[in-house]
């Protein structure tokens, strides 16, 4: 089989310790626990099970758990429903929810025709609902910001900036403060932020400002609040990568928190 440049499954076998979370978060039952002489560790069953969309990212408490872009064999969708058949039929529903979701996403290389319906990412997706009624008639309310510092993009905030010692940061995908509309007051009041896209952006740069960030300015806290599609979790994993890895003796306490597309707390 032809190889080729793409998206892949990464895992670190350091990190990982057999645990077997990741298995049941694989749409396409790519992982898989075996034994080594490190003990029991995760590693794909063969790399054309892998669709290298990451639906699996945000499920790994040690980190283990990346995306790389390499050569390797292309993803095959024929293949990989014939083994969710024989493996695990219980999950080929959420295989298929998970291909229409990720359409856009999808290596055009492997050759096969979607389904039927398929269209777009979540994140890309066209959506539209219903403005939600509110019970009781209110008055126009006119409210303040609750930023209190610039700049607030994570590629241009300083760690030496005197607001973000000891503060309690706030670490924010880009969609929540439009999805969530009681951002300043449950989110941003009375705490630092930093944002930016886990999907567009430099993850790596990102890693290494936020392990600047853990390490300069000591954060009392750090909240990470992102939006609830797959391609939003790789915050969670930069962020607990940059602890790991910051020269820090200090316990920092770490929140994750998803917001729906809706604008709901997850």
């Amino acid at each position: 089989m032809k190889r080729v440049k793409r998206k892949i499954i990464k895992i670190d076998e350091d990190l990982c310790d057999g645990c077997g979370i990741c298995i049941p978060t694989c749409p396409e039952q790519a992982i898989q626990i075996v034994d080594t002489p490190e003990g029991k560790k995760a590693r794909l069953v063969k790399e054309f099970y892998c669709d290298g969309l990451g639906a699996c990212l945000g499920s790994c408490p040690t980190g283990a758990l990346t995306i790389e872009e390499r050569e390797a064999e292309p993803y095959d969708e024929e293949a990989t429903i014939a083994r969710i058949k024989g493996t695990a039929p219980e999950m080929l529903e959420e295989h298929l929810k998970h291909l229409k979701e990720h359409a856009q996403e999808l290596p055009e290389h492997h050759g096969h025709k979607l389904p039927k319906g398929v269209t777009t990412c979540p994140s890309a997706q066209m959506l539209r609902w219903a403005e939600k009624e509110e019970k009781v008639a209110k008055e126009p309310v006119k409210l303040r910001s609750e930023l209190r510092h610039w700049p607030i993009q994570l590629h241009l905030v300083h760690p030496s900036a005197p607001y973000y010692q000891n503060a309690d940061l706030v670490i924010v995908a880009d969609c929540v403060p439009f999805a969530y509309a009681n951002f300043h007051e449950d989110f941003l009041k009375g705490r630092v932020i930093a944002i930016g896209c886990p999907k567009l952006d430099d993850i790596e740069a990102y890693g290494e400002k936020v392990r600047q960030l853990i390490e300069i300015a000591k954060p009392r806290s750090i909240t990470i609040v992102h939006m609830e599609v797959p391609c939003c979790f790789g915050f969670g994993n930069i962020v607990r990568q940059a602890l790991r890895e910051a020269r820090t003796r200090k316990k920092i306490p770490l929140e994750d928190i998803i917001i729906s597309i809706t604008g709901e707390k997850l």
